[in-house]
């Protein structure tokens, strides 16, 4: 159950966020666990497990083309790990939607990502 350290977080999610960029969703799911929790950042709510994650991601890359570069990383003193993302949606003509900063929070179980939120 031991969190990666710094480091080794910040090129997992580093390598996290440029899949979710090219769209490869067998690289993103092989880094989460099987039952890993996921927030439904478009829709609401949580999403559950791999299937739903992939399910979700799917529905969304139908209508929007968001595109996610992080800037820093941060670790909380219970293993979490705090991600500054740049983030910009368009849609399919490719009209931005959105040009913000979020921020993701990841706790880890094993070296996989186990839980993903968005802090507000």
């Amino acid at each position: 159950m031991k969190s990666p350290d710094l480091a080794t977080s910040e090129r997992l999610l580093t390598n996290l966020y440029a899949a979710f960029n090219e769209r490869d969703i067998p690289a993103l799911l092989a880094a989460m666990t099987p039952d890993v929790s996921w927030p439904n950042g478009w829709e609401g709510g949580l999403v559950h497990g791999r299937d739903e994650v992939s399910a979700y991601w799917r529905r969304q890359w139908d209508q929007l083309e968001p595109t996610v570069m992080p800037t820093a990383f941060v670790a909380e003193a219970d293993g979490r790990i705090v991600v500054t993302v740049h983030q910009v949606v368009r849609n399919k003509t490719g009209a931005t939607i959105a040009d913000h900063t979020v921020t993701h929070v990841y706790r880890f179980n094993d070296g996989l990502v186990a839980e993903m939120e968005i802090r507000a």
